[in-house]
């Protein structure tokens, strides 16, 4: 059983694709905020994580202008974004603040079990 009509498959596996950018869709605060909160629930405790979604958050704005904002040259900013290890979270949080965003720990809610 042929599920495409002859050819359909070589086409589609010819054809130029551009790379998924989630920057792309960062375009107002609300979503930059969704983006993080998710980040923060999906990675949380992964510090090389939270730096590239951080990242991608300052593409989504001007890079120069926010290495501005967190009091760092262009060059260390993106060096903190890309570094591996990633950078330490004194760093991270200066970037957050530089976002206009911030870093919340909250208690997880632990299930408790009725006996």
């Amino acid at each position: 059983m042929q599920l495409t009509p002859k050819g359909e498959a070589d086409a589609v596996s010819n054809a130029n694709f551009a790379p998924h950018d989630s920057a792309h869709y960062l375009e107002t605060e609300e979503a930059i905020a969704a983006f993080l909160e998710g980040v923060m629930e999906d990675g949380g405790d992964d510090p090389a994580y939270v730096a590239r979604a951080l990242g991608v958050v300052a593409r989504a704005r001007m890079l120069t202008q926010l290495a501005n904002n967190a009091g760092m040259s262009r060059r260390e900013l993106i060096g903190a974004l890309t570094a591996d290890p990633p950078a330490d979270a004194a760093t991270a949080a200066k970037i957050a603040r530089a976002l206009g965003m911030s870093f919340i720990i909250t208690p997880e809610v632990k299930q408790t079990h009725a006996r």
